[in-house]
């Protein structure tokens, strides 16, 4: 730990904090979201969820399936970029990442090119695999056995290429899961048995990644 020097003449010893980047799904920041990142902070994070969309967000499927395709991926990159700055001007010595839906394939191209030390990502991966074909932070990926959207075969063989680079990754599939069986807002779609055990696992990733 870093020593600082304070009034009257005395030291002592400062542990930095670590943050961690919240991305949102194609809802945009809506109260799940902030749930995530109260549930980090009670861990001892920074919590940060940038707002990809600038203010808009829906419960309407339709209007975030418009919102997302409206979505500049380039931009919100460059914004994931300026969140992880932001966090480490204010003395995170390091930063995570994570992210659901539209957020978990933002989370993996983060894991590669926006500087962060750890990322998990939540049923999400980027459709353009050559979006994220470099060396990325240790990466942990989250699907459900029925997850209809993203391809879990490239997920798993973008994690063996990064293990062949050195790189800790690992995708984790959940037996009769489907997509965003982590959002407790759904119970249509939430599963508590996976949802558990992935939030016990990306605490895990954080801890040994995040503060060790």
């Amino acid at each position: 730990m870093p020593t600082v020097k304070f009034e009257p003449d005395a030291t002592g010893h400062v542990a930095q904090p670590a943050g961690v980047i919240v991305l949102q799904e194609w809802w945009g920041i809506v109260p799940h979201i902030e749930d995530v990142c109260r549930r980090l902070a009670r861990q001892g994070y920074i919590a940060l969820a940038p707002d990809l969309y600038h203010g808009k967000k829906t419960l309407d499927a339709a209007e975030a399936q418009h919102l997302m395709e409206g979505l500049d991926w380039a931009r919100a990159t460059k914004e994931i970029q300026g969140a992880v700055k932001h966090l480490r001007a204010q003395g995170c010595e390091k930063v995570g990442v994570v992210g659901f839906c539209m957020g978990g394939a933002l989370t993996v191209i983060a894991s590669a090119h926006a500087g962060v030390d750890a990322a998990a990502s939540f049923y999400g991966f980027p459709p353009d695999k050559g979006a994220v074909d470099a060396k990325a932070a240790p990466t942990v990926i989250f699907f459900g056995e029925k997850e209809e959207y993203f391809s879990v075969p490239d997920a798993q063989a973008w994690a063996d290429g990064q293990r062949a680079r050195g790189v800790p990754a690992e995708v984790v599939t959940y037996p009769g899961a489907g997509h965003a069986f982590f959002n407790d807002t759904r119970p249509e779609v939430y599963r508590k048995d996976a949802a558990e055990d992935a939030w016990a696992r990306t605490l895990a990733h954080f801890q040994q990644h995040l503060r060790t």
